[in-house]
């Protein structure tokens, strides 16, 4: 063999991995912005069921309002008795493999209740 027949080998070899690091990467900071949108919807899921259950008046009213001061949407919110479960939502990150017509969202549920 000559020197010739292997002129650009590693250079097919750095671009082939250079592609191949890149889509580890996108799919790292995909995941990682869902876990971080994940941990935004349960904090106001969280606080949305708190201030339903403490609350005088109207207890998915005030889980509404709380969950919008969070950047989130109550999808559905149930009283039974004093105990308030909310479910609430965010919105995901932007993803490569989503269209511009769908948008990726991150539930969360949370309970709260006397004790």
């Amino acid at each position: 063999m000559s020197r010739a027949e292997d002129s650009g080998a590693a250079t097919v070899v750095v671009v082939a991995m250079a592609g191949v690091l890149m889509f580890v990467m996108v799919g790292l900071g995909a995941a990682g912005g869902l876990v971080v949108a994940q941990r935004r919807a349960q904090a106001a899921a969280d606080l949305s069921a708190l201030a339903g259950a403490t609350t005088t008046g109207d207890a998915c009213v005030e889980a509404g309002r709380v969950a919008a001061a969070n950047q989130a949407v109550v999808d559905g919110c149930r009283l039974d008795g004093a105990v308030v479960s909310v479910v609430v939502s965010v919105r995901g990150p932007e993803v490569p493999w989503a269209s511009r017509w769908s948008e990726v969202r991150v539930t969360a549920e949370a309970r709260a209740g006397p004790g």
